[in-house]
């Protein structure tokens, strides 16, 4: 199901010039979004709940005093709304116009009014912080006009959740960029998401056309991904046609981001409930024995996970001992962690320990940064990581993106795809495919943010075959998986006493000097003593190395892989250059000495 986002900006625009009507002197902004957002929320469900109204209000009357619990005959269709949530005020945000007088009461009364899983959503938002200043502002009235304005459609109807969806991170995208904060961290451009879901769901379409299957995002943001994934698969004229009953989970951990999430989710009649407020890695909101089927996420990356470290941290060593993050053969006897400034990889270790031992087993598509294939040396967090996962043979793919696809950021990122059930062709095997090169992108008519290139879907296509066929050409490489594995070892050299001499330990063996000590890394498919032998004894033969001390490491080099030699210009040509340059500076000169 495509979506011309195009035909959204109008909605964007009528938004954004409500924000600078009606707040401009009350408000930065950078905090256009803290009204602006509940607002769009707090209408939608207004809209919904119109034509329900007055049979709400009849049964809310007649049974207010004689039942405890009105909720299911307040969502019923036949008392109520028909939908998860209700609102037993007698106002609705056009009746709220009727006296102006007493609007922030009654404008206070209708919010009240709201059934508990909405009063969340409100909470969250924080939006009653907000009524005192726009009250005292005398501008409540005007922002309420404006959103019952018939010059913007925000009824679901018109204006359905996945539009609805782009519409909300866009606008976090312009409202952060006006606070110079980090504009993509919830904000995935649909096309990866398209990408994603499509390297996700095919390779095992005919096995998903029937049963239950449990989709979850551990970033879920405003919940795109779930609702795109949904989508796709059981679109009746998509490529999956899937009958599957599909259920949403996710976690969010920005309060106002959370609520625009959760929102959509009881717009769109999912299970508001399976949307869970905190931080995955230390305040995981579900059953930690529940498990997902397909996992699809863009973790934040660069940023910290100090707060979860320290929350999860136990004992006065502060040890972590959630199983989560417990790896067998580790180095560490406790929890196998990233560094604190980059939590990434955390999330990844998350993901994986709510992978399902079933036939079809789990899949996982995440978007990572460069960090995630490279930093940490062998032993350290990050490696044991990738250590676990190819090791496992968890890793069926890596897909190199174009930069400045994100709209915070034109850094180098990847799509990282992992199942543990692999099909046979890809056993003990990782797919690399660098789309990074034109063939894969269009550049876009206006940037947006950082934004300037972006997947067509011819684009999504090319990539799509490329994966599907697991052959190798210029784009797609096929590795071992211990071809991104090495040995680091300890390369020891003896320690010399004042008079010259080697020093001995107890045991008659030399006492290596710890300033002369040197590591090497070496390919796993090398032995490691004919590499000793050859690369280290030649110029150092006094020196060993100790199996006991060696550790694997893990690392993937994209630029390695597809590194393309071009080759230098002829000198007759860099000769020409510089001989143009110096004759047009020695014309300079003249110019500035007759001068």
């Amino acid at each position: 199901m495509s979506l011309n986002t195009h035909s959204l900006q109008p909605i964007i625009n009528f938004l954004w010039t409500v924000a600078d009507d009606v707040l401009v002197n009350t408000y930065q902004k950078g905090k256009y979004k803290d009204v602006i957002l509940p607002m769009v929320v707090i209408r939608r469900l207004d809209l919904l709940l119109e034509p329900t109204k007055d049979k709400v209000l009849s049964t809310f009357k007649e049974y207010n005093k004689k039942l405890q619990n009105l909720e299911n005959l307040l969502t019923s269709k036949k008392h109520g709304t028909g939908l998860a949530f209700y609102n037993t005020s007698k106002f609705t945000l056009k009746k709220l116009l009727d006296d102006p007088k007493n609007l922030r009461s009654n404008f206070e009364n209708y919010l009240n009014g709201f059934s508990d899983n909405v009063q969340d959503i409100i909470k969250q938002f924080k939006f009653r912080n907000e009524i005192e200043t726009l009250a005292d502002a005398d501008i409540l009235f005007s922002l309420i006009e404006k959103f019952c304005s018939p010059k913007v459609e925000l009824h679901p109807d018109k204006l359905p959740p996945l539009a609805m969806g782009y519409v909300y991170e866009d606008l976090v995208r312009r409202f952060n960029e006006e606070n110079n904060e980090e504009a993509g961290e919830h904000f995935t451009p649909r096309e990866i998401i398209d990408l994603m879901t499509h390297l996700v769901f095919l390779p095992v379409k005919d096995k998903i056309k029937q049963g239950t299957y449990l989709f979850y995002d551990p970033c879920v943001g405003s919940g795109g991904m779930l609702t795109i994934a949904k989508n796709f698969m059981q679109d009746p004229s998509g490529l999956i046609k899937s009958d599957a009953t599909v259920h949403l989970y996710g976690q969010e951990s920005t309060p106002f981001i959370y609520a625009t999430c959760k929102s959509d989710m009881l717009i769109k009649g999912e299970d508001p409930d399976k949307i869970a407020y905190g931080s995955t890695l230390s305040a995981y909101g579900f059953d930690k024995d529940l498990k997902f089927d397909f996992m699809l996420t863009n973790p934040p990356y660069g940023k910290t996970w100090a707060p979860d470290k320290k929350a999860l941290s136990v004992g006065s060593k502060g040890a972590i001992i959630d199983k989560r993050f417990m790896l067998k053969g580790s180095y560490k006897e406790e929890a196998v962690t990233s560094r604190v400034n980059d939590g990434q990889l955390m999330f990844v270790l998350h993901m994986l320990s709510k992978m399902k031992d079933t036939e079809l087993g789990s899949r996982i598509a995440s978007v990572h940064n460069g960090s995630a294939l490279f930093t940490g040396d062998a032993g350290q967090g990050e490696s044991e990581i990738r250590k676990h996962i190819i090791e496992n043979d968890l890793l069926e793919a890596i897909i190199a993106l174009p930069h400045d696809m994100f709209y915070n950021t034109g850094i180098p990122t990847y799509i990282f795809f992992i199942t543990n059930r692999k099909s046979k062709k890809r056993k003990g095997k990782v797919q690399l495919i660098n789309a990074t090169s034109e063939k894969f992108y269009s550049k876009m008519r206006k940037p947006l943010g950082k934004k300037r290139v972006e997947f067509l879907p011819e684009h999504i296509k090319l990539i799509e075959t490329m994966y599907l066929n697991f052959e190798e050409n210029e784009y797609s490489r096929i590795f071992d998986n211990k071809d991104f594995g090495y040995a680091q070892i300890t390369v020891n050299r003896p320690l010399k006493d004042e008079k010259g001499k080697t020093v001995f330990a107890s045991k008659g063996k030399p006492k290596p000097d710890p300033k002369l000590k040197d590591t090497e890394n070496i390919p796993l498919k090398e032995d490691i003593q004919e590499f000793f032998e050859r690369e280290v004894l030649p110029f150092a033969p006094d020196a060993w190395w100790d199996k006991k001390d060696t550790k694997i490491g893990y690392e993937i080099n994209f630029a390695k892989y597809f590194y393309k030699h071009q080759p230098p210009r002829p000198l007759t040509e860099i000769a020409k250059d510089i001989f143009a340059i110096e004759q047009e500076t020695d014309g300079l000169l003249k110019e500035i000495i007759q001068a």
